[in-house]
């Protein structure tokens, strides 16, 4: 029995470093100037899409028609958490929406495609996001994504 286990167990310790090495670091995008930044996987957003002129943020594209924006925005119009949420809610269906003191969370439908959009306020005014689209046909592998992208949102 013991005999089996350490068997076990080293073939497990052994294929650990090769799983390992297959799956791709993860990439960490930061906006240079509001300082947003998220983690995502690089495997899956393989490309860009044109910087905006004012540098606001970056959109990331995947092969499979699903995209990944991260961005900062000055709150110019001095809104609340509550009135930020019924703005990002215009064109889309709603099936999911928080709002706490600082943040919103939105969840949904925009056509097709399934969002789900974080809203953090930051400092100085500045409110840091992101908005992650993808077809509805795609939910499984997505899905599985959302947490731990929502949970990388930072900025200062």
């Amino acid at each position: 029995m013991a005999y089996r286990l350490a068997t076990a167990l080293s073939a497990i310790l052994l294929a650990f470093p090769l799983a390992s090495s297959a799956m791709a670091e993860p990439f960490i995008y930061t906006n240079a100037r509001f300082g947003t930044s998220v983690t995502f996987p690089l495997e899956v957003f393989t490309s860009r899409a044109g910087e905006p002129a004012n540098g606001d943020g970056m959109t990331f594209l995947a092969p499979d028609g699903a995209s990944l924006a991260v961005y900062g925005s000055n709150n110019a119009l001095d809104q609340t958490p509550e009135q930020l949420a019924d703005f990002s809610s215009e064109g889309v269906t709603i099936t999911y929406r928080k709002v706490g003191k600082d943040w919103v969370v939105l969840s949904g439908h925009d056509g097709p495609d399934i969002f789900y959009h974080r809203l953090e306020f930051g400092r100085d005014g500045v409110i840091h996001a992101f908005l992650l689209k993808y077809p509805a046909t795609t939910r499984s592998k997505y899905d599985p994504l959302v947490r731990a992208i929502a949970d990388s949102l930072v900025g200062p």
